[in-house]
């Protein structure tokens, strides 16, 4: 018999008649050969088919549908026995409805589990409402004992169930909770626990019960605190407490998918917020691959001791490794990443692929995977309404599958279904790999030294064979590691993380230029981390991050103390170095204001991740010099461009940190303002070092409006304070930079911002010519394009003033002698490369001069703002010869570059005093013959 002849029997075909257009009538699939399940409730319920027809599907799935239509029936509830009876009937009537428009196509995947999970939700609900009103006439209401408020109940969905994303027979992972502890008030008085327990155990009792009418969800408290041997309800307060002191990770695991789906969702969603912190660590926590891989292994071990391999959901390349692989990422990154802290697998697949962690290819494939293993549960449910993922041992009931799933014949879904699975499984094997195979563990020689299995008298022997020049003393320091503070506050976890890593990292210590300093840096940074093991699973679950760390340390001392100070930044070495690339300052800024906004306005989270965002940049920029990917000048230009993009979001963050009352006095006048940064010295010559501070001015224009600049004095004055505030104030996570704003009009004594007016009158009337000096390398940072063209205007015109070459020669002289005499650390042995005679100040004094002397009749030779082009300029337009100015610029970049070079090694800028004497002398006659020439 056709499913057209069945339908009419079961349904009856005046029924039929009535709904001519409606999807589940016109599909040409034998949805009741797929499906005894629904034919079986067709066959009991002779409305059921009208009841289902009766439903307006053209337009597939309706969010919200469920939940009303629920809610409708749920009025007419006047006992226990009807709630009962009312729960399995709309059960019963939503999944039949949901098995047709999935069958016959009607729904897609998402639609079907959208679908259950309202419905799910809507019961647990419903039941939950019927149930408190008798419980309260019985014991009284639950008042908190510190608020006296009512305490309210809520019911977590985890699991499918919590991620929206249920399956159709599944059973749903609830956790019951509670607002605050503290007594109920009837005449038979409870503790809150216990009211709620009781409570718990009744909505447990309704849903779960089997009966004539069948049953609504299976429920499964066992992800409970403490499992089946925890209260089966608990406090908020309990919770926390339980989660911060006891939690392991497979609850965060299965709390990335927590969502309230019952009782109160204000407080649950506080409770949710409390929580977060447990599931989303603030660093990288690769302690989440160990914890998924022991998960993984359990499962194996009992599907296999159970013959179950052919489990679509926990077998090879199965749902469950999909799910493994995205909430590994999810808890990994999470605690940084906001975006990745969602319950919904298909969300968390899109953040992942923007955050550029997966491929668009791996997002599409891995989603497509998991919607066909999906589909395929689905099916293999709605038979006949059974919690399986087992694929079926029947060949007729396998082809009914193949085809209920779109295939031609069995083969073809076989091999669907397999490269599915297959693809699964090697994404889920490369990113689960167990590191721990040949070199990157270390030689035997090193795991022997480290777990003491050598004795201690022949381990220096076995370090100075590979390449240890003073093997006693490292001896020493890796037993004292072991030994130490650090190796001893551990859990095993903790201990063992170390015993894979320091093996590994002793023999790719071994093959660096010094593997003695090499160890004394890896050492300091081992401390630096200290009890934070997720550092230690990071660099052991990474062979790549590890080779990286220690190729850096062993060439910079500087990168050493930068990572054990901020050990977070470790995370920049899970790429390649060599993938690695400078941003410019429009990219670095947005990519800080999107970081931020997860401070919610946060002021000390919001300093935190500025300064997270730049050591993170640092190193990169660092681990690139070192790599020789890029060269002394693109890294100045980096560090400048770092510093750019830190101040401008410094300046928008800091601005919307400040009160309504210091607001209210540029209300109506704001947009008129405009307010800018100047960068002096090596930042406006975009030249800065590691570790350099900057030296600013902050400006604004009111207009000329005399009563808008009084205003903006004060309102820029304070957002100034918030600034420096931001940028100087030393949190958890270092400094960002300290500031010089000694610059501005009258240094110390003058106001911490000044008008464009009031500046420009300064520089014309009082500046020294020490002030005029650093204008030449200064440049204004603004979002105001106008800003930027007064000053700009303004600079032009004091730099072009006329002056006498001989009175500026002798100031500029007079300048360098007492800066030389009072800092300059030159000696018989060392040369100051910054301050020493022909050094980097020569050069740059030398340029300043130039331009201040020659600017009234050559204006063109103030539009450059580095030393370099200041040169070349000054050489085109006929004032240095151009073999001067040629060599002037060698040596600049020789200087800068060598500068570089000692930063990374922590060492002052003191070269042997028998280096670069070519260099030195070079310049040496040119300042001899343009500067003191009188």
């Amino acid at each position: 018999m056709s499913d057209q002849a069945v339908l009419a029997d079961l349904i009856g075909q005046p029924v039929i008649a009535q709904f001519p257009e409606h999807p589940f009538l016109k599909s040409d699939r034998p949805v009741l050969d797929y499906s005894r399940f629904l034919t079986r409730n067709l066959r009991l319920d002779s409305a059921l088919g009208e009841w289902i027809l009766g439903h307006d599907l053209s337009r597939g799935w309706s969010s919200g549908r469920i939940r009303d239509e629920v809610t409708h029936v749920s009025c007419d509830i006047d006992s226990e026995a009807s709630l009962h009876r009312s729960l399995r009937d709309l059960r019963r009537r939503y999944m039949s409805l949901i098995a047709w428009a999935d069958l016959c196509g009607v729904y897609a995947m998402p639609d079907s589990i959208a679908a259950v999970s309202e419905l799910a939700d809507s019961l647990i609900q419903m039941a939950l409402e019927h149930l408190y009103p008798p419980h309260v006439e019985r014991f009284g209401q639950p008042i908190g004992a510190h608020s006296g408020e009512v305490a309210k109940m809520v019911v977590l969905g985890l699991g499918k169930l919590g991620g929206g994303e249920l399956n159709f027979s599944s059973d749903v992972d609830l956790i019951f909770c509670f607002s605050e502890p503290g007594e109920s008030t009837g005449p038979k008085v409870l503790s809150n626990d216990e009211f709620f327990i009781r409570l718990g155990r009744r909505l447990i009792k309704v849903l779960d019960e089997p009966s004539a009418d069948g049953f609504v969800f299976r429920i499964d408290m066992r992800l409970r605190p403490n499992g089946a041997s925890g209260p089966l309800a608990l406090s908020f307060d309990a919770m926390e407490h339980y989660y911060q002191t006891h939690g392991r990770d497979w609850e965060r695991y299965a709390f990335i998918k927590a969502r309230v789906v019952a009782g109160d969702p204000v407080s649950g969603s506080q409770l949710l917020d409390s929580l977060r912190p447990f599931v989303y660590r603030k660093y990288l926590d690769f302690s989440a691959f160990d914890s998924i891989r022991e998960m993984k292994q359990l499962i194996d071990r009992e599907l296999e001791r159970k013959g179950r391999q052919d489990n679509i959901k926990l077998g090879r390349g199965g749902i469950r490794e999909v799910e493994f692989i995205v909430q590994c990422h999810q808890l990994i990154r999470g605690g940084r990443e906001p975006d990745l802290q969602t319950p919904k697998l298909k969300t968390a697949l899109a953040g992942l692929r923007e955050l550029e962690i997966i491929s668009a290819e791996e997002q599409q494939r891995l989603y497509a995977a998991y919607v066909f293993l999906r589909d395929t549960e689905h099916r293999l449910q709605m038979y006949d309404d059974l919690q399986t993922q087992t694929l079926p041992g029947d060949e007729k009931q396998f082809e009914l599958l193949a085809h209920s799933m779109g295939s031609a014949t069995v083969d073809d879904f076989r091999a669907e279904l397999g490269s599915h699975m297959d693809y699964v499984h090697d994404e889920f094997s490369r990113l689960f790999a167990v590191e721990g195979d040949g070199e990157e563990q270390g030689s035997n020689d090193f795991q022997d030294i480290w777990l003491e299995v050598v004795d201690a008298d022949a381990a220096p022997g076995l370090l100075e064979a590979h390449g240890f020049t003073d093997p006693g003393h490292c001896f020493k320091l890796i037993n004292g590691i072991r030994h130490g503070r650090v190796y001893q506050s551990f859990s095993r976890n903790g201990r063992d993380r170390l015993d894979r890593l320091v093996p590994a990292s002793l023999e790719r210590i071994s093959a660096t230029r010094n593997p003695d300093e090499c160890l004394i840096r890896f050492i300091t940074i081992i401390e630096g981390i200290g009890r934070r093991s997720a550092y230690f699973a990071l660099l052991g679950e990474n062979p790549l991050a590890l080779r990286q760390l220690i190729d850096l340390i062993g060439a910079s001392a500087w990168i050493a103390n930068w990572i054990s100070q901020h050990p977070v930044i470790l995370d920049e070495l899970l790429d390649p170095i060599s993938n690695a690339v400078l941003t410019d300052v429009s990219q670095m800024r947005e990519r800080i204001e999107k970081r931020l906004k997860r401070a919610g306005g946060d002021m000390e989270l919001e300093m935190d991740l500025l300064r997270e965002y730049k050591n993170s940049y640092l190193l990169r920029i660092a681990a690139m010099e070192i790599a020789e990917f890029i060269e002394p000048l693109e890294v100045r230009r980096g560090l400048s461009d770092l510093a750019e993009a830190i101040l401008r979001v410094s300046a928008g963050v800091a601005e919307s940190s400040l009160s309504p009352k210091i607001r209210e006095q540029v209300a109506g006048i704001r947009s008129s303002l405009c307010f800018g940064i100047v960068a002096y010295g090596k930042m406006g010559s975009r030249e800065l070092s590691y570790g350099s501070d900057l030296d600013l001015v902050f400006l604004f224009d009111a207009d000329g409006n005399g009563a808008n600049e009084a205003s903006g004095n004060y309102f820029f004055g304070r957002l100034v304070q918030r600034i420096l505030h931001y940028l100087s104030t030393a949190t958890r996570a270092g400094v960002l930079y300290e500031t010089d704003i000694r610059l501005r009009p009258s240094g110390r004594s003058g106001t911490m911002v000044s008008s464009l007016k009031a500046f420009a009158d300064y520089q014309s009337r009082q500046a020294w010519t020490w002030e005029h000096q650093a204008l030449v390398r200064a440049r204004m940072i603004s979002d105001s394009s106008a800003l930027i063209e007064s000053f700009e205007a303004i600079r032009s015109v004091i730099l072009c003033q006329p002056r006498a070459a001989q009175e500026v020669r002798a100031e500029v002289r007079d300048m360098r002698k007492r800066m030389s005499e009072a800092n300059c650390k030159s000696s018989e042995t060392e040369f100051d490369l910054k301050l020493g005679d022909g050094g980097l100040v020569d050069i740059e004094f030398l340029v300043q001069y130039l331009v201040l002397a020659h600017a009234a009749s050559v204006p063109d030779v103030v539009q450059p703002r580095t030393t370099a082009d200041q040169l070349m300029c000054l050489a085109e337009q006929g004032i240095l010869e151009p073999a001067e100015a040629e060599g002037l610029v060698a040596v600049y970049h020789a200087y800068l570059a060598r500068e570089l070079s000692l930063k990374l090694q922590e060492r002052e800028a003191l070269i042997p005093a028998s280096d670069m004497r070519e260099q030195r002398e070079l310049v040496h006659e040119v300042w001899q013959k343009r500067v003191n020439c009188d």
